[in-house]
């Protein structure tokens, strides 16, 4: 049993890399734009999809193909972003959250016009066993997915602590009004960070949608998974974020080693945000109490 749980663990660690990746997408957002972007899975699906398409239709190499639906993820993230920083710059961080449900369920309906409703015949970017630990096979894709996870989140702290483009980000997300009064260019900026995003969720699922369930619904819900590990740092912490993807990701891979408790696994995400909700509202419950 000890065996299976751990292979069961690190099974869920690919899962979990890829939350953790979208979780560190998510908290920028929050902390630089000021937005929960539920599209952003969407985002990366359309964008995988279409390389999958310019792959298998128009003959494209698989890495030219790779390359474009980088670029498209990056470019529709951006046109959202586009739309949110020119007639929602003043809205309330709910108000512009709640715009990207518009673009989640449009870029869903728009796969099943072009690409059908069924799986996409994706090509690995990565296969085969990296090593051997404890007797469990660990694959390249669970290699490749922590450590990418670890270096996106690592890579966003050092650009915002110690660069001058981190610097103005954090200024305009803390004090935006300042930061447009001494001339940060706001606009410019706050669509960057969107396409950036957009780009780091496209690669992201290409790398992992073919040992996923890779239609377009279930990769677009990833967003469940990656909001509630996003909320374990609550929206402001890039490590947590990472922590909160990876333990996800293992806690679903042991549940599904399970066989007593395995129908609960699609539920982890939501018990999961409602047990750190529960937990970020106990001072003020124990406060009343007392």
């Amino acid at each position: 049993m000890n065996g299976a749980l751990l292979q069961g663990a690190l099974a869920g660690l690919a899962s979990g890399g890829l939350y953790a990746v979208l979780a560190v997408t998510l908290t920028l957002m929050s902390r630089l734009v000021r937005v929960v972007n539920f599209a952003q899975a969407a985002t990366g699906m359309f964008a995988a999809f279409s390389a999958v398409w310019l792959a298998s239709s128009l003959g494209f190499p698989v890495w030219l193909a790779t390359v474009a639906g980088v670029v498209i993820g990056a470019l529709l993230s951006a046109v959202i972003g586009w739309i949110a920083a020119t007639w929602l710059s003043e809205s309330s961080v709910t108000l512009r959250s709640a715009m990207t449900v518009a673009p989640l369920l449009m870029l869903i309906s728009l796969s099943f016009i072009l690409f059908g409703n069924k799986p996409q015949p994706f090509s690995p970017l990565l296969s085969g066993a990296a090593f051997t630990a404890a007797g469990v096979v660990v694959s390249w894709v669970t290699v490749v997915m922590v450590i990418l996870a670890i270096v996106v989140a690592a890579a966003c702290a050092l650009l915002l602590q110690r660069t001058t483009i981190g610097t103005r980000l954090r200024a305009l997300s803390e004090r935006p009004t300042t930061a447009e009064l001494i001339g940060i260019a706001a606009k410019p900026l706050s669509i960057g960070v969107w396409a950036v995003t957009g780009a780091i969720s496209a690669i992201t699922i290409m790398v992992i949608a073919p040992s996923q369930s890779n239609d377009a619904v279930s990769l677009s819900m990833l967003i469940i998974p990656a909001s509630a590990a996003a909320l374990l740092g609550g929206f402001r912490r890039l490590d947590l974020a990472v922590v909160g993807g990876l333990a996800l990701g293992m806690i679903t891979g042991i549940v599904a080693q399970l066989p007593s408790v395995q129908f609960v696994r699609n539920f982890i995400p939501f018990l999961f945000i409602v047990l750190l909700l529960l937990w970020s509202q106990r001072k003020e419950v124990w406060g009343e109490a007392r």
